[in-house]
């Protein structure tokens, strides 16, 4: 068995996965904790997966770069992709980083999630009230993506009818950061890029004639800026628009969908929460440890970094492996299993440090209130198909789960 490890470790390969990895790249994850944590991949890149390295890696913000113009340049050329993934929050350092992320929490205060509460509830119940008509249902179209795209489309106060290709276009554009992409998901990226910023100058022009509440709409505040006269440039606020669309939507359907399917695989756990519903914080957390949603991140080294016994040197692009990193038995008891009470968890799923999720107070909210709701109304739910996966590394979720409600 050692031996195997140790093979699958060494044959590790990002940029060339087997259908068994997609399917369940855990044991790949564990083997390379054991036997390579800092891996050095064919193409020169280094792949992290044990906790404490990635800590240090989000919290040094000086050595371990979040900029990807120079990584980025090779794969996407001089395209909207590019200008999309090089002007977004998450792929810049401060002090970019700084001025965009205090715009946006500004609008993601306490305060303004927890009058999101109602609405949220409404509109989970909605959903709830449709599957239970239907008897036979798709978990992820008719419930987990449907509550997202709602939520991001009410904090940008999109109009109800407009709402439709906003998924499309997200997974699209986030299906393009994935190691290894095709010339028709280029295409499909640029693609969605171009008719997501074609729809947001109409918006914006909107929103400037007829301003919302900064308290609550994202758009307005980002229009308007800081008081103290800190704005954005045009494309600054297109290009993060789309960001928090696609940062709102992809991980939370994960989360929401993963959550799911993993407590309708561990019968005990999902019995334990129906039984005991004041453990749902705990439970997502546990979710977001257990599957979590996203599962890589990626920085570029700014100067030489030892670590351990290895040296990298300034320019060399790494990536962060939070799905393996969450499930390292120094930090956590029996990663392996669901545990609905897990306390402490100290999970990675929304990083740490300057990049921490800026929006993770929304997540768990929608994931609270979508998961113990849905257990509530249909405690006997269950898989009436094989789930299909969404066949990509970096987000890990599925595109289709068929259920019935029991």
């Amino acid at each position: 068995m050692n031996a195997d490890t140790r093979e699958l470790a060494a044959d590790f390969d990002l940029e060339r996965l087997t259908p068994e990895f997609y399917a369940d790249p855990y044991p790949t994850y564990r083997a390379l904790r054991e036997h390579e944590p800092i891996k050095r991949l064919p193409n020169g890149s280094w792949f992290l997966t044990r906790y404490d390295d990635l800590v240090n890696a989000y919290k040094s913000t000086k050595l371990f770069s979040s900029d990807k113009k120079k990584e980025f340049l090779p794969k996407y050329g001089d395209s909207l992709l590019y200008e999309h993934h090089t002007t977004s929050l998450v792929f810049n350092d401060p002090p970019a980083h700084t001025r965009v992320r205090r715009l946006i929490m500004g609008a993601l205060s306490p305060r303004a999630i927890a009058e999101m509460e109602p609405n949220l509830i409404a509109l989970v119940d909605r959903l709830l009230e449709t599957i239970a008509a239907k008897g036979d249902f798709e978990l992820i179209g008719d419930f987990a993506s449907a509550i997202p795209v709602q939520v991001i489309g009410n904090l940008l106060d999109v109009p109800m009818e407009e709402r439709e290709p906003l998924r499309d276009w997200s997974l699209a554009i986030l299906g393009a950061l994935e190691p290894v992409i095709s010339a028709q998901a280029f295409a499909r990226g640029n693609k969605a890029v171009k008719d997501f910023l074609g729809y947001l100058e109409i918006l914006v022009e909107r929103r400037r004639a007829k301003p919302g509440n900064p308290e609550r709409d994202v758009l307005t505040r980002l229009i308007q800026g800081e008081d103290s006269g800190e704005r954005l440039s045009p494309g600054e606020l297109l290009h993060n628009c789309i960001f928090l669309l696609n940062a709102g939507h992809e991980t939370t359907t994960n989360l929401i969908g993963n959550g799911l399917v993993a407590l309708s695989g561990n019968p005990a756990q999902k019995n334990r929460l129906i039984e005991n519903p004041d453990l749902i914080k705990t439970a997502v957390e546990e979710i977001l440890r257990f599957e979590s949603s996203n599962q890589l991140g990626n920085r570029m080294t700014t100067e030489q970094v030892e670590l351990g016994a290895i040296t990298l040197s300034a320019g060399t692009p790494v990536t962060l492996c939070i799905g393996a990193a969450n499930r390292d038995p120094k930090q956590f008891a029996d990663p392996e299993n669901l545990d609905v009470g897990r306390t402490p968890n100290r999970h990675l799923a929304f990083g740490t440090g300057a990049h921490q999720c800026a929006g993770m107070a929304l997540a768990r909210l929608e994931g609270a209130i979508a998961i113990s709701r849905f257990l509530a109304r249909f405690p006997g739910y269950a898989m009436v198909g094989p789930p299909v996966r969404g066949g990509r590394v970096r987000f890990r979720g599925f595109l289709s789960v068929p259920c019935v409600v029991g």
